[in-house]
């Protein structure tokens, strides 16, 4: 089993450069949240990620490969939304 701390350590740190936070809730659970440092937009929030199941390497690196395609769909989506003079809206 990994200690708690260090499943928030290897999430937070597999989005640099990118800035990610990790905050943990009662009931075992967490909330994950990327920003761009460069503009401070936050690019991904993700509420109620179960830590139960990430008790070893897989199952995190599992958490940050659907977290990263997420953050990718995402960023794509903003991306259009600015290209098409939508984003951000006044």
């Amino acid at each position: 089993m990994i200690p708690k701390h260090e499943v928030l350590k290897i999430i937070q740190s597999s989005f640099l450069p990118l800035h990610c936070t990790c905050m943990l809730h009662d009931g075992g659970t967490m909330t994950i949240e990327v920003t761009d440092p460069a503009n401070g937009h936050i690019d991904l929030l993700v509420v109620g990620v179960p830590l139960a199941p990430l008790t070893n390497i897989r199952a995190i690196s599992n958490l940050v490969a659907e977290l990263r395609q997420e953050l990718q769909a995402n960023q794509e989506w903003f991306a259009a939304e600015q290209r098409q003079g939508v984003w951000p809206r006044r």
